[in-house]
C-alpha cells in the first residue's frame, strides 16, 4: 500500500499524489503527482510506466497546493521528485526518472 491521496478539482478531474519506491530499486522513495480524469486513470498511467501494484487506498497525504499548481502547469500532467526533498527542489517531468538500474 502506498502513501498518498487525491484532490478533486472543480472541473471534475483529479490530482493524485503518491509516494512509491524508486523503480530502479535504489532504496529511495519518490513522490509522483498525476493529473487525470479520475483516480483509476491516474493509477493506470502509473502502472503503464512500470509502477505495477501501486494502489491508493484512502486519502492520508493529499496533494499540496504546490503540487497541484506544478502538475497543472506541466504539459504531461505527470511529475515527480524525491519524497524527502524540500520545497526548494524543483519538480521533474516523468521522462527524467531513471527507471532502470545502472
Amino acid at each position: 500500500m502506498a502513501v498518498g491521496g487525491y484532490s478533486r478539482l472543480p472541473s471534475g478531474t483529479v490530482i493524485v499524489a503518491i509516494a512509491l519506491p524508486h523503480p530502479a530499486g535504489t532504496g529511495r522513495t519518490v513522490r509522483l503527482v498525476v493529473h487525470a480524469l479520475n483516480r483509476q486513470r491516474a493509477m493506470t498511467r502509473l502502472s503503464n510506466l512500470g509502477f505495477r501494484g501501486a494502489r491508493l487506498s484512502g486519502n492520508v497525504e493529499p496533494p499540496t497546493p504546490d503540487e497541484i499548481t506544478a502538475v497543472l502547469h506541466h504539459p504531461d500532467g505527470l511529475i515527480w521528485r524525491d519524497y524527502h526533498a524540500g520545497a526548494a527542489e524543483p519538480w521533474h517531468p516523468i521522462s527524467t526518472l531513471d527507471r532502470f538500474t545502472p
